[in-house]
């Protein structure tokens, strides 16, 4: 019954996907999909250099974020026109009015 899948059977969901989603939304999808696979990929590769970095040395101590100076900034993405900007952040110290 579900035999090989030939030509005309994968022309015909493409063409089902195609009127699903429509012409417009199929690069960006297609374009969300590889950023995900790009993230999946460095975070397993991430996770591989931390197993051997954790065999071979031990654990650094936490750092306390409040000893650090320099506010953290954030990206801008490729294509967008407005640049980094620092952030502040909230401390412990500051109380709610």
């Amino acid at each position: 019954m579900f035999g090989k899948i030939g030509a005309p059977e994968i022309i015909l969901i493409l063409v089902v996907i195609v009127l699903l989603f429509g012409a417009k939304k199929l690069p960006d999808m297609a374009r969300s999909l590889g950023k995900s696979a790009r993230i999946l990929k460095s975070e397993a590769k991430a996770m591989k250099s931390d197993g051997k970095k954790d065999e071979a040395a031990p654990a650094d101590p936490p750092t306390d974020p409040a000893a650090s100076a320099q506010p953290r900034t954030i990206q801008a993405a490729p294509g967008d026109v407005t640049s980094s900007r620092p952030v502040t952040e909230p401390t412990d110290s500051t109380t709610k009015r």
